[in-house]
């Protein structure tokens, strides 16, 4: 389909690939989801442990692909109208996404020190700590975050659904000031999130600065992931005749700009945290970069920031989709490389510990996830029909 084809809802249907997707990525998460249980069953310590990247894994790429969508509103920038079902989609799956946080709950003493009983007798946690980390609160906590994530996203797509029906020109300002609050919301809850989730790992180590690296690392993820499905989408009908380089080349700047972000976030927590000296502070970082955990570290400098860097740099590499996509892979492996860096020490501080459920977990949440995203990209036609930039967004360049 070209560019100048009609800009109807029947002119950009998703492509009956989705469909196969759906169905085959969910046996996926359930095949896997069986074999998680069952090795969970002989080690439920360690499942919960897998459990717990592989939730914020996926979750990260939903809540990322829900800010770039705020981010897009705010901008009106022709960019996102092209990836903006993409976005929606993803964000549509925020309530299986609170569901499967559900197992979580039964196994937080199991994670954290601080749930566990008698904590501050045994000097896992300062008595003055117990008022916010108490597993009552944590739960409450926890689903306020997916409330108010769930409710945004519902208002944002509700706003877009009725804008395809009838393009009255106040719906994309009022998507933009619903964007603006929504943003603030976002990044306000996400902070305590990564505080809650992942720094209370270790409830004797703080960061001022651990909440920008959650939400730099969130904006990372769901743009790769974006990227990937635009790659799908454009060697298919209707969108085939539709994505232009032009529109690649936009992705990958945001891509490149993503990962510096994460890169200077993570070079700042460190640099602060190394030159305050504080010995509860310092310990943190030990076994990640002088101990056994220093090899990830390495690993993560490389590959998480060294090597996409230099290869986004390249105009002709973010104008080829298939190049792109595979800078867009390799980011989103390393998000999880990430993710397990920053929790797993907290269990195996002294070696690098990989188990088979932290495989299969992120495999099987995967599954499910993937096929849920699968099922609401094919709910909507795959252009925001209604918006009046699009005509310019398939114009451009």
């Amino acid at each position: 389909m070209s560019a100048g084809a009609p800009v109807t809802a029947a002119a950009y249907a998703p492509p009956d690939a989705l469909g196969r997707i759906r169905t085959r990525a969910l046996v996926v998460g359930v095949v896997a989801g069986a074999i998680t249980v069952l090795l969970g069953l002989a080690d439920p310590a360690q499942f919960f442990r897998s459990y717990l990247v592989a939730y914020i894994y996926w979750l990260s790429i939903a809540l990322g692909c829900f800010a770039i969508a705020m981010l897009h509103h705010l901008s009106r920038g022709v960019w996102g109208l092209m990836v903006r079902r993409i976005l929606e989609a993803a964000s549509r799956t925020l309530p299986v996404l609170a569901l499967l946080l559900l197992p979580l709950l039964f196994g937080l003493d199991r994670i954290y020190p601080w749930a566990r009983p008698g904590a501050a007798e045994q000097g896992l946690i300062h008595e003055g700590q117990q008022a916010y980390l108490n597993v009552p609160f944590f739960i409450g906590r926890a689903l306020f975050y997916l409330a108010i994530w769930w409710g945004l996203a519902a208002i944002l797509n509700r706003l877009s659904l009725r804008q395809d029906q009838n393009p009255a020109p106040h719906l994309a300002r009022r998507m933009q000031q619903v964007s603006a609050a929504g943003l603030a919301l976002y990044a306000l809850t996400a902070t305590f999130a990564s505080i809650d989730w992942l720094m209370s790992l270790d409830p004797r180590w703080y960061s001022t600065i651990y909440g920008f690296y959650f939400v730099g690392g969130q904006a990372l993820s769901g743009l790769a992931f974006m990227v990937i499905v635009a790659l799908f989408l454009s060697r298919r009908e209707p969108m085939s005749g539709v994505f232009r380089p032009e529109h690649f080349h936009d992705y990958g700047k945001l891509l490149l700009t993503f990962v510096v972000l994460w890169a200077y976030f993570a070079a700042s927590q460190l640099i602060i945290v190394w030159q305050g000296n504080v010995a509860h502070e310092v310990t943190w970082y030990e076994g990640r970069l002088l101990g056994a955990w220093r090899w990830v570290s390495l690993f993560l400098i490389l590959l998480h920031f060294a090597l996409p860097f230099v290869l986004l740099l390249s105009r002709d590499l973010k104008r080829n989709v298939v190049r792109l996509s595979v800078v867009a892979i390799l980011v989103l492996a390393m998000r999880w490389v990430d993710l397990f860096w920053l929790a797993a020490p907290a269990f195996y501080p002294d070696h690098v510990a990989l188990h088979w459920l932290d495989l299969a977990a992120p495999v099987a949440l995967g599954g499910i996830w993937i096929g849920v995203f699968a099922g609401e990209l094919g709910r909507r036609p795959l252009l925001p029909v209604g918006d009046p930039f699009l005509k310019e967004a398939l114009g451009h360049g």
